[in-house]
């Protein structure tokens, strides 16, 4: 009976470690900082993730028809249950050849009131339209008539691999990320917005992880969700390690017939969304958003000037802060007290980053190109060369 029992029981675990993907920290890739229960955004209580995945084709493009290498993700900073609740936010730009829409109001106002989208960028557009839509069809301001609102869709460009000119994406799939968001454990890699996306010379995609610190008596959670599609293979940077050079020669992108663009080697772009639920003002969620780019560069990134790295920071804190018409007290972190929140934000992008590229997938997309996963094997043992791998 004993032996039975063992038996079953390797098999169970066995069966779960093939179920799930690797994630960096099971390669041995050492970070540092303590992560939440999921090592995700959505550690910060109420955050909740989804995701659209287009996948479809084969072979040669033809604009309208595919291949398709494309999707949307959606977050909402307390879960969609909760309707209309906005959250102090701000954002921040390193370099813009980008767009994320609704900043101009989240920075007058300091609320985010919407979720945030992100998708590829020539599907900016109908992703808007479709939550607006959505917010008609789900009663998103519970009542109110003369509501008007800015959805914020960010977006990174994925024409290496995508149809993009095809305009694949649709009012259903933005509906599908939407319903299909939930809390707990979330995919990563070529899911979502981050489908078609590369990364530091790499298959890239979407990524995330989270840091719990404590400050004073209280304990509180960062998050981060990055959609990666950035950087040149050289840099690409590992735990201090100079993995690109080392890879330089193994696995290149494939690209058979280019699209039509001036595109440059290491151009893309990244977008960061950081959650925490530390009782910050949008002044200072504006210096959470201005750290990110401190993270982006451990693994390489530079913020060339075809990128387009977008970031957002929002405090699921003080939930009844947002008043149409009464006064409201808030709670504020003060800013003597703020450098760990900083220094989680860096350590989550740095490691959500390299999340991204382990669960990539390799992907071939329009007219055969060719994007390929970077090589856990290989990877473990630079690591191991420099002395750099956790046992």
């Amino acid at each position: 009976m004993n032996r039975l029992f063992l038996i079953f029981f390797l098999i169970s675990i066995c069966s779960t470690s093939f179920a799930q993907k690797p994630r960096a920290r099971d390669l041995g890739v050492p970070f540092n900082g303590t992560t939440g229960q999921f090592n995700a955004i959505t550690d910060v209580k109420g955050v909740e993730v989804g995701y659209s995945t287009i996948i479809s084709g084969s072979g040669e493009n033809r604009v309208g028809k595919g291949p398709v290498r494309t999707g949307v993700t959606a977050i909402f900073p307390r879960g969609k249950a909760q309707k209309f609740s906005p959250v102090f936010a701000n954002w921040y730009s390193l370099n813009g050849n980008g767009e994320m829409t609704g900043t101009t109001w989240l920075t007058e106002s300091g609320f985010l009131e919407t979720p945030i989208m992100i998708t590829n960028t020539n599907s900016v557009g109908v992703v808007r339209d479709a939550v607006l839509k959505w917010y008609v069809d789900s009663d998103w301001y519970q009542g109110e008539e003369w509501w008007y609102t800015y959805p914020v869709v960010a977006e990174t460009y994925d024409g290496f691999l995508n149809d993009i000119y095809g305009f694949h994406v649709e009012e259903k799939h933005v509906l599908e990320a939407i319903n299909n968001s939930s809390g707990g454990q979330i995919a990563e890699g070529n899911v979502g917005g981050g489908t078609g996306m590369m990364c530091l010379g790499f298959k890239g995609g979407t990524g995330t992880s989270s840091r719990i610190i404590q400050i004073l008596d209280s304990t509180y959670t960062v998050g981060v969700l990055v959609q990666a599609n950035f950087g040149r293979k050289p840099s690409l940077t590992i735990a201090g390690v100079p993995v690109g050079k080392e890879l330089m020669d193994t696995l290149n992108n494939e690209l058979k017939l280019p699209p039509q663009s001036y595109r440059q080697e290491g151009d893309g772009s990244i977008i960061v969304v950081v959650a925490t639920d530390a009782p910050l003002l949008p002044h200072q969620l504006k210096r959470i958003a201005n750290r990110v780019p401190i993270g982006i560069g451990l693994t390489g990134g530079i913020g060339t000037n075809g990128s387009g790295d977008i970031f957002i920071a929002f405090s699921t804190a003080n939930p009844d802060a947002f008043q149409r018409y009464d006064f409201s007290e808030v709670n504020m972190l003060p800013n003597d007290l703020i450098d760990p929140l900083l220094e989680a934000t860096v350590q989550s992008v740095e490691e959500a980053i390299i999340n991204a590229m382990i669960a990539a997938e390799t992907m071939e997309g329009i007219n055969g190109n060719k994007s390929y996963a970077l090589p856990h094997g290989l990877l473990v043992e630079v690591l191991k060369k420099y002395n750099r791998l956790n046992k």
